[in-house]
């Protein structure tokens, strides 16, 4: 080692600093955003993000060493439900290809929560087929000029910023004729509808952009390189769909699980099998994100994550139709369908006919299932590619 080469930071290092943070700022008395501000600049915040960028240059598995020692302490976390598609989309998608200034600008406010991030990726027409978006943003001097519509946009009514692709370049093949931009929500042409579900909540948005200038310093990679940043994002939503850590019987299973304990009188045979079944599946889902999850210390998310979010889709969507059926009349019941914008998605707080209806999008949302199963079938177990005739063709070109 070079005499100028820092030292590795190992578990006992990081536990160090973790109980110094906590000596210089005891949860009990500290204000939470105060908090976690100090938890970034110690470089607690994701241990294996470089320093100055609320981590340590370390090992991304030392997360759980201080993960345990705050919550040993009852300190205060950053509500990662509510801030999901900022840490989960943006962050690493900044990390990878933002400027300096770009990632000292976004990261810190992003990982405390102080800046809620949406995505603006599908669109009416380009949704399982997300290259075909029509979106444009034209260049103007130091700006670019969006004009276009989003759907199915999560936290666009809460959003500060928000990940966008936009098409500049339409004499070009669909992947190659897309920018990446950072888009301010707050700019007077953005325009956020609330698009009302089954459940009766308006979780998800549809947003017009009309006239949306973004200047070039909010750009990620370079231009018309937009489609292979995309996919750090899109890798990366789905482990954080698929793959985010739960307790044994977390999840949709521990319900319907419980259920089972406590009412008896609604048990059958076949229900038992069922249950049974769909519990095994649930625990062997867990533990292949446990080791999902460990892969990731060596390495970018891969499409490995692409599976396990097929099945985190597939089994939401049968354990929650078994639950209903095991409760007969009272799984017909449901609680409220007051129109409301949550601010995030409870599928465990409500009732079983919310969590029913509710998994239907799950085979949706973050990629649809069939497109999911082409990646798996392509990129994991090397399979022929489906024919796509698109492939050399302008944008413009082709049939809408």
């Amino acid at each position: 080692m070079s005499p100028a080469a820092a030292p590795a930071v190992d578990a006992t290092e990081v536990r160090r600093r973790t109980r110094e943070l906590l000596a210089a700022h005891p949860p009990a008395t500290t204000d939470r955003t105060d908090f976690l501000k100090a938890r970034f600049d110690a470089g607690l915040a994701w241990v294996h993000y470089p320093v100055g960028l609320g981590g340590l240059d370390a090992p991304r598995s030392l997360q759980q060493v201080v993960d345990a020692e705050l919550a040993a302490a009852d300190a205060p976390d950053n509500d990662p439900r509510r801030i999901g598609i900022g840490l989960g989309m943006a962050a690493p998608t900044i990390l990878g290809f933002g400027t300096d200034e770009q990632k000292q600008r976004f990261l810190r406010p992003l990982w405390v929560g102080e800046e809620v991030w949406c995505q603006l990726f599908s669109e009416p027409g380009a949704g399982s087929d997300l290259a075909a978006l029509a979106t444009r943003a034209v260049r103007d001097g130091d700006d670019w000029v969006v004009d276009g519509q989003k759907v199915w946009t999560s936290s666009a009514h809460l959003a500060r910023w928000a990940i966008l692709i936009a098409r500049t370049d339409p004499d070009l093949p669909k992947h190659r004729g897309i920018s990446y931009f950072i888009c301010d929500m707050t700019d007077p042409g953005v325009d956020v509808r609330p698009l009302r579900q089954i459940t009766g909540e308006a979780e998800f948005n549809e947003v017009f952009l009309s006239g949306v200038r973004i200047p070039d310093s909010h750009r990620l990679g370079p231009v018309g390189d937009g489609w292979k940043v995309a996919q750090t994002t899109l890798m990366n939503e789905r482990v954080s769909i698929g793959g985010s850590r739960i307790p044994r019987e977390g999840g949709m299973i521990g319900p319907v699980s419980q259920t089972w304990r406590d009412r008896p009188d609604l048990r059958t045979h076949d229900t038992h099998q069922r249950l049974l079944t769909l519990w095994v599946e649930a625990e062997v889902a867990r533990l292949t994100g446990e080791r999902l999850r460990q892969q990731l210390v060596a390495g970018q998310p891969g499409p490995e994550g692409s599976g396990m979010k097929l099945a985190f889709a597939r089994l939401n969507q049968e354990i929650s139709g078994l639950e209903v059926e095991l409760l007969g009349d009272e799984g017909l019941l449901y609680g409220d369908w007051t129109m409301v914008r949550p601010e995030l998605v409870d599928f465990t707080g409500r009732d079983a006919g919310y969590r029913y209806l509710r998994s239907k999008g799950n085979s949706i949302e973050g990629g649809t299932s069939e497109v999911l199963l082409n990646i798996v079938a392509e990129r994991v177990l090397g399979l022929p590619a489906e024919p796509r005739n698109d492939k050399d063709v302008a944008w413009k070109d082709l049939s809408r």
